[in-house]
């Protein structure tokens, strides 16, 4: 059996379902054997390419990569991108990501459309992809892109689109913005996957919280004090 790492994620317990945040901008769920991530924005850099701006291919690598190490170090059955899997029309880097996600036929990959995936459903293949327009549910989880307007009872959303961050602030008007999770009573906002995407800034209200994303472990932080 595969051994199960913790190392540098936050063990977040939501009426006994465990929700482990972990430093690579992901969600693993133990108990469904599932691993989910939001707005990884693949083809933006084919898609600035295209418009003019010089962008390299290899800002997805690292994506790939981190993608690779997940699959690696979880026992994963199933892999939810939580919208915005890729950015914009059709372009040459739909054929790279594809035959990336075919060297792992032994998970199922679900999509939940997001608002940049406009791409045709007969580009998905059905050997792969797993569509689903607007949300998904696994037991009391329900999985969208965007935050839900209206959440049932005992139920919780897991979403993206936000791409949330908070600033912190040190001595000296010193300053440093950070991808987070953004958690209220009954939602989780993901942070953005994709190493190029910008971040929109949170202010944590009450019964609100922010666990903030660095390089090796994901960090609770207090704002409201």
């Amino acid at each position: 059996m595969q051994e199960l790492s913790l190392k540098g994620a936050y063990v977040y317990n939501w009426e006994g379902v465990e929700i482990h945040l972990l430093p690579e901008k992901a969600i693993y769920l133990p108990d469904y054997q599932a691993l989910l991530i939001a707005d990884p924005h693949f083809g933006k850099a084919a898609h600035f390419r295209k418009a003019g701006i010089a962008v390299p291919e290899k800002v997805h690598f690292s994506d790939f990569q981190r993608i690779q190490l997940l699959i690696k170090r979880y026992p994963i059955k199933e892999f939810f991108f939580l919208g915005d899997l890729f950015h914009s029309d059709l372009n040459n880097s739909w054929s790279g990501l594809e035959l990336f996600l075919y060297q792992f036929p032994e998970i199922q990959f679900h999509l939940i459309k997001g608002n940049h995936d406009i791409l045709g459903n007969l580009t998905y293949r059905s050997d792969l992809w797993k569509l689903h327009e607007e949300s998904y549910e696994l037991g009391p989880l329900v999985f969208s892109h965007e935050p839900m307007e209206s959440i049932k009872n005992g139920a919780l959303n897991l979403c993206g689109h936000v791409h949330p961050g908070i600033s912190l602030y040190g001595q000296g008007k010193q300053s440093i913005s950070l991808p987070c999770f953004f958690v209220k009573q009954n939602l989780i906002i993901l942070p953005a996957f994709g190493r190029f995407t910008g971040l929109a800034i949170m202010n944590c209200e009450k019964n609100e919280s922010a666990f903030v994303v660095t390089d090796k472990k994901v960090i609770p932080v207090n704002l409201t004090a």
